[in-house]
C-alpha cells in the first residue's frame, strides 16, 4: 500500500506542514441506476471524516474537530497542540500507518465506483502539483473530469495524474468515464488545450461543446497591445453578450471587419473553433453563466490549492492523487438551478 508520506509535512505535531495522511473518509455513494451495479451515497454531505481512530471512542466530536482542521490546512503542529490540549495525547505511528491504509483503500473503490449514464454537463480541465521521482521534483497534472447531473448537483467524476495534458491521458480518463457507465453526456466544456479538444473529438465527437469564453478572449488579447486591450475586451465581451446567436454573430463579423488589417493575428486566433464559442446559445439562458466558462471547475482547484498550499512536493503520484481527492470531498459543491 503506498505510503502518503510529504515532502515537508509530517505526522509528528512539532513539524510543519499539513497531515492529510491522517485523515480518514468515509465514503457513501449515491443509489445510480448503471449497467455496473447500484451503490449508496449521502447527497448531502457526500463524504464525511474521522480521525484518530484510537481516540474516537472516548471523545468524537474532538476527534471529528480535529479532523476538519486537517482537511481546512490547519498546520500539523497547531493541531498537534490541540489533541495533546484537549486528551492528553499525540497519534502515534500505528494509527497514521492504518488511516493512510484506510484512505489508500477508499480512493480505490471511488476511482472504480460506477456512474449513472446521463450527465447534463461535463467540465474537463487540469490543476498541476510538484511531484517527487526519484531526485527530481517535476510537474504533473492531475486531470480531472466534473459531471452535473441532470438535477444540477456536481461531483468530481474521476482524476487521473499525467506528465502532460496531451491526447492520450485526456482520451484514457474519457474511456474510463465511458468504461464506468457515463455515455450520455448532454455538453462538454474545455478550454482550447489541443489534447482535450483531441480527445473529445475522437470519443464523443457527437456530444456538443462549448468553448470557455475567458480562455478564448485571453488568446486573442495576447496578440493585441497592453495599451489597447481594455476597449478592445470590452468589445469581444459585447460579442456573447447578445441576447441570441443570430444578433452575436453580427457582433463578431463587425469585429473582424474593424480588427482584420490592424491585428490580423488576433482575427486569426478568434476565428479558431469560433462556432464552438457560441453552443450556449443552444441551452436555457439560465444555464448562460455556467457553461460559457469554466469557471466551475476553476474555483474547485483554487480551493483544492488553498488547501494544499503548505506541501511543496508531494513523494508519489498515489499520494497526491489521494490527498487531491480527500481534499475535493470536503469541498461543499453548489448545486446549479436547472
Amino acid at each position: 500500500m503506498p505510503s502518503l508520506e510529504l515532502r515537508g509535512v509530517s505526522a509528528v505535531p512539532n513539524e510543519k506542514g499539513i497531515a492529510m495522511g491522517l485523515t480518514r473518509v468515509i465514503w457513501r455513494q449515491r443509489r445510480v441506476e448503471s449497467k455496473i451495479s447500484r451503490c449508496e451515497d449521502d447527497r448531502e454531505g457526500q463524504f464525511h471524516t474521522q480521525t484518530f481512530e484510537r481516540y474516537s471512542r472516548y471523545e468524537p466530536h474532538i476527534a471529528e474537530g480535529l479532523t476538519q482542521m486537517f482537511v481546512a490546512g490547519v498546520s500539523t503542529h497547531k493541531v498537534g497542540e490541540v489533541a495533546q490540549t484537549l486528551m492528553g495525547v499525540a497519534p502515534s505511528a500505528s494509527t497514521i500507518s492504518r488511516l493512510n491504509q484506510t484512505l489508500t483503500q477508499q480512493f480505490d473503490a471511488w476511482r472504480e465506483r460506477p456512474l449513472q449514464e446521463h450527465w447534463r454537463i461535463l467540465y474537463l480541465d487540469g490543476v498541476h502539483f510538484s511531484i517527487r521521482h526519484g531526485d527530481q521534483a517535476d510537474s504533473t497534472i492531475i486531470l480531472t473530469a466534473l459531471g452535473v447531473d441532470l438535477e444540477g448537483h456536481k461531483e468530481v467524476l474521476t482524476l487521473r495524474a499525467c506528465a502532460e495534458e496531451d491526447k492520450d491521458g485526456w482520451a484514457c480518463l474519457l474511456q474510463d468515464l465511458r468504461r464506468r457507465g457515463a455515455t450520455h453526456i448532454d455538453l462538454i466544456v474545455t478550454d482550447g488545450q489541443e489534447g482535450v479538444l483531441a480527445a473529445v473529438k475522437a470519443l464523443f465527437s457527437a456530444t456538443p461543446r462549448q468553448r470557455c469564453l475567458v480562455h478564448k478572449q485571453r488568446n486573442v488579447l495576447n496578440a493585441v497591445p497592453r495599451r489597447e486591450r481594455g476597449d478592445i475586451q470590452a468589445e469581444l465581451a459585447g460579442i456573447w453578450d447578445q441576447p441570441s446567436k443570430g444578433e452575436a454573430l453580427v457582433q463578431l463579423a463587425a469585429f473582424k471587419a474593424k480588427y482584420s488589417k490592424r491585428y490580423p493575428e488576433a482575427v486569426r486566433s478568434l476565428a479558431e473553433e469560433e462556432e464552438k464559442t457560441f453552443t450556449f446559445y443552444d441551452f436555457p439562458e439560465r444555464l448562460h453563466r455556467y457553461i460559457q466558462i469554466t469557471n466551475v471547475i476553476e474555483s474547485l482547484f483554487s480551493n483544492v490549492r488553498q488547501r494544499t498550499d503548505q506541501i511543496d512536493v508531494f513523494t508519489t503520484e498515489d499520494s497526491c492523487l489521494t490527498i487531491v481527492w480527500a481534499t475535493i470531498q470536503d469541498i461543499r459543491l453548489h448545486k446549479i438551478s436547472m
